[in-house]
């Protein structure tokens, strides 16, 4: 009888949770034992960066990106429909704008048309 165990991926799907930076991840593993979720899964190549096992359990809390040793090792991708960008435009000089910005345009106060 064969003992061997094997973890088989999930299919690709087209969300990526976690992008890591091979020249920054040494390979330490702490994101693998600090996932709530357990996504990551140690890689067997030694000083590598742990493989996305599961992409679509992750949680996008941030802990692995939170407790990572090395700063910018880890990146959290979150999904399109996650992402908040509240930005407009100003109809007659096409200047645009974005929430956070350094001087932002003043707020608009007129009511609204009927």
């Amino acid at each position: 009888m064969d003992r061997r165990v094997y973890m088989v991926p999930n299919p690709p799907m087209p969300n990526i949770p976690l992008q890591f930076d091979a020249a920054v991840c040494n390979g330490c593993n702490v994101c693998v034992k600090i996932c709530r979720t357990d996504v990551l899964m140690p890689n067997p190549e030694r000083l590598t960066p742990p493989i996305v096992l599961y992409p679509d359990e992750c949680w996008y809390c941030g802990c692995c990106v939170e407790d990572c040793p090395r700063p910018g090792a880890i990146m959290l991708v979150h999904p399109l429909n996650q992402s908040v960008v509240v930005s407009w435009k100003r109809k007659k000089t096409g200047e645009s704008f974005r929430l956070g910005m350094k001087d932002p345009p003043p707020p608009n106060t007129r009511p609204p048309a009927r």
